[in-house]
């Protein structure tokens, strides 16, 4: 059962939100939108509706331009035709008494052609991540992507702000930009694949620029309130691993958008020991290590129940805890915690992406 000092059950403010409770439903690619256009459909507006009383929803990963396409049925947010598709989840969520904000994410290198018209992916550089990817002919291996010319880096960082003006037009409290795992964002802070030798590949700073410079645009079009930003500075994918480099450049990054004074930088801790890596200072938790960074909303997620994210908030290395894969059986995660109810185990893994309401949208409440 709760008690009045719960600190989970807390209201706090999120840049211009106010938050009910400082657990979050975190992202979660769910494979649903199976139609050409990735527009979402009805079933992802009752899903969404069924896990309202999170103090914030995050929404699966969202394709903010063409190029960003990684993997099948997932939605994107860069035409009118799926702002429209996505105010009928943003409607249903606010029914509710819920809040969401929109992911916006870009594979990068993790992409195949047979996603992009034949096109090859566009990553900071020719460097292959050799990574499993979701194609409508099944997994394919992602091959050597093409380099972003100035151009490309220009018109995605638009893109990325059209996407922000689209995500108020379909009634998204906020935007979240991703920069987790192995896609573009972490690909050009890497410095075994990010090999320009221009002002966005070498130094620390220059390798930084392209998220700020995303950030910023996205700002821009919206305000530092409505914006967030996810990023893993632990996190691994095939061969992108962190480097000597990492936790510098993640420091530079992470103290460049606390002057933002965006609505909230939420870490993903990874789960595994990072003990023997170039990132072992940060096996204590991920958000402790760069909070001396950021003086603003802090947002854990990796491997939380209830007693760490507690511990993490009471700790004051964060403000809020992400929860993930709790959140597929128990629409009602929030009231469980409440009453002390018993949780619904973690559903099998092939109904994660399996498409129809099975294994998605047909989990009871707790009685």
């Amino acid at each position: 059962m709760s008690t009045p000092d719960d600190v989970l059950f807390r209201p706090i403010r999120l840049g211009e939100v106010e938050l009910p409770n400082r657990i979050v439903m975190a992202s979660m690619s769910r494979a649903r939108t199976d139609n050409p256009g990735l527009i979402p459909v009805p079933l992802q507006a009752e899903y969404y509706r069924q896990r309202a009383s999170a103090g914030l929803i995050l929404s699966e990963g969202t394709w903010p331009n063409r190029d960003a396409i990684g993997a099948i049925n997932v939605p994107g947010l860069f035409d009118e035709q799926q702002a429209e598709g996505w105010k009928r989840v943003t409607g249903a969520v606010h029914e509710a008494g819920g809040r969401i904000f929109v992911q916006l994410g870009h594979c990068g290198a993790v992409s195949h052609p047979d996603l992009l018209g034949g096109a090859p992916p566009l990553a900071p550089s020719a460097v292959s991540v050799a990574q499993p990817v979701f194609t409508p002919g099944g997994f394919q291996v992602s091959p050597v992507p093409k380099a972003m010319t100035a151009d490309d880096i220009a018109r995605t960082i638009d893109d990325y702000a059209r996407a922000t003006r689209l995500a108020q037009q379909a009634g998204f409290d906020g935007v979240e930009l991703h920069g987790t795992v192995g896609y573009l964002i972490p690909e050009f802070l890497n410095d075994r694949f990010n090999l320009r030798e221009d002002r966005y590949g070498g130094s620390i700073e220059n390798r930084a620029r392209f998220p700020l410079e995303v950030l910023e645009a996205m700002i821009a079009a919206w305000r530092p309130g409505r914006i967030g930003l996810k990023l893993s500075p632990g996190a691994s994918l095939g061969e992108l691993q962190p480097t000597a480099q990492t936790l510098p450049t993640y420091e530079y990054l992470v103290s460049q958008v606390a002057k933002l004074k965006i609505a909230y930088l939420q870490l993903q801790h990874p789960d595994v020991d990072l003990a023997g890596t170039p990132v072992e200072a940060l096996n204590d938790g991920t958000a402790r290590y760069f909070r001396r960074f950021y003086d603003g909303v802090l947002m854990a997620n990796g491997g939380l129940d209830r007693e760490r994210a507690e511990a993490v908030i009471r700790a004051g290395d964060a403000d809020l805890a992400a929860f993930g894969t709790p959140y597929l059986a128990n629409p009602d995660f929030v009231e469980r915690l409440k009453r002390g109810a018993a949780l619904a185990p973690v559903p099998p893994r092939e109904t994660w992406y399996a498409g129809g309401a099975a294994g998605y949208a047909d989990y009871p409440n707790a009685g």
